[in-house]
């Protein structure tokens, strides 16, 4: 480990595992145990646990903690119920993304905003200082909080059947709905939430008590076809769930309107909120839009590669911002920044793959829907 590197409170669990690991956003963290499609198929079908150690959590609390995220974020903060969590964007002036984020309301005055690993000091430079006319305090808990997520169609009985883990509501916990829990001694806040796309749990705790829990998840499920996952699995998931990524579809060049995410920002609420102006005026004519595209055969575009209008078409009319070969559906799936004429459902471009033009169709988001059951 090199200076400046940080690791998981998990650390030891994943290399006694086997785990290979990948820098990201500072920190050492799994990016695979076995196979990214084994473990891509487990979430599918059964489950997975996940080490999301590396996310920041940022506490607001006080009397005005509601209007002070209602001022610092695009959403309505103040309108959410406690125990009830909340997809949200914080936006710089210009309308562009400084981060997407889930805000859980913990108590009456109390919010839990997790942010991305990356945009640790952004996200609570920007909310601090936004914050700082209102009466309330914004603390980085990120140090003190561990992340663990078990998700799948079996999570929660994998999770009904942890020995020592008291969830005395959980028959009543929603999606996107939080609650607190108790295991082994150890205080836990359980968010229904996840990024995979599948029913799942997220587990917000003390990092000494992290190992503990891990385990008792990974050994209650291993009956059940529960594996530890990686980045790598994670990355797919969430891809054919449609679900954005900041740095990929989401950054500081991209307004919410651009991204599918124009109904996030609520506007006209008391005092405004940073950005708005720019939101109401919405991006140029001509701003590249989000869609998704599919391909056939075994080639898939990768972020960063070219799409074309054309087969032969001599300048580019946008760029993959992310791309797989999707293990659930078999075929090449991406999301693309493309010009606004040619995101309808049907329209046909072509993705330059290593000097190929391979033909691609546009596509209605997400690529992969779970069943409701």
């Amino acid at each position: 480990m090199t200076d400046g590197e940080r690791r998981s409170p998990l650390d030891e669990v994943h290399r006694a595992a086997g785990a290979s690991f990948t820098d990201f956003a500072g920190w050492q963290m799994p990016v695979r145990y076995s196979s990214d499609l084994a473990e891509h198929h487990a979430v599918r079908e059964a489950a997975g646990l996940f080490d999301l150690s590396h996310m920041a959590e940022i506490l607001v609390l006080g009397p005005e903690a509601a209007a002070a995220l209602d001022h610092a974020l695009a959403g309505r903060l103040s309108a959410i119920e406690e125990g009830q969590a909340k997809y949200s964007l914080l936006l710089d002036e210009s309308g562009g993304i400084i981060d997407d984020l889930v805000v859980y309301r913990t108590g009456p005055d109390r919010f839990l905003v997790v942010a991305n690993a990356g945009n640790r000091r952004p996200a609570v430079d920007a909310i601090r200082e936004r914050a700082a006319g209102f009466d309330c305090v914004v603390d980085d808990e990120s140090d003190d909080i561990a992340l663990v997520a078990l998700q799948g169609p079996k999570a929660e009985e994998i999770l009904r059947n942890v020995e020592g883990f008291d969830i005395p509501e959980l028959d009543s916990l929603r999606y996107y709905r939080a609650i607190d829990g108790n295991f082994r001694g150890h205080e836990v806040l359980v968010g229904r939430t996840g990024y995979t796309g599948e029913d799942g749990f997220e587990f917000f705790l003390d990092p000494d008590a992290a190992p503990e829990l891990w385990d008792a998840l990974a050994e209650t499920g291993a009956g059940a076809g529960l594996i530890p996952c990686g980045l790598a699995a994670r990355d797919t998931l969430r891809l054919e769930a449609g679900m954005p990524l900041y740095g990929h579809e989401l950054s500081l060049a991209t307004l919410p309107q651009q991204v599918g995410l124009g109904r996030v920002p609520v506007l006209g609420k008391e005092g405004g909120f940073v950005g708005e102006a720019a939101v109401v005026a919405g991006p140029a004519a001509d701003a590249p839009v989000l869609v998704g595209l599919a391909a056939e055969g075994r080639r898939a575009g990768r972020a960063d590669y070219e799409v074309f209008a054309t087969e032969d078409a001599p300048d580019a009319a946008g760029v993959v911002t992310s791309g797989a070969l999707s293990p659930t559906l078999g075929h090449p799936i991406a999301m693309a920044l493309i010009r606004p004429e040619l995101r309808e459902p049907g329209t046909t471009v072509y993705l330059d793959v290593r000097g190929t033009r391979i033909p691609a169709t546009v596509v209605t988001l997400p690529f992969y829907s779970r069943k409701k059951s």
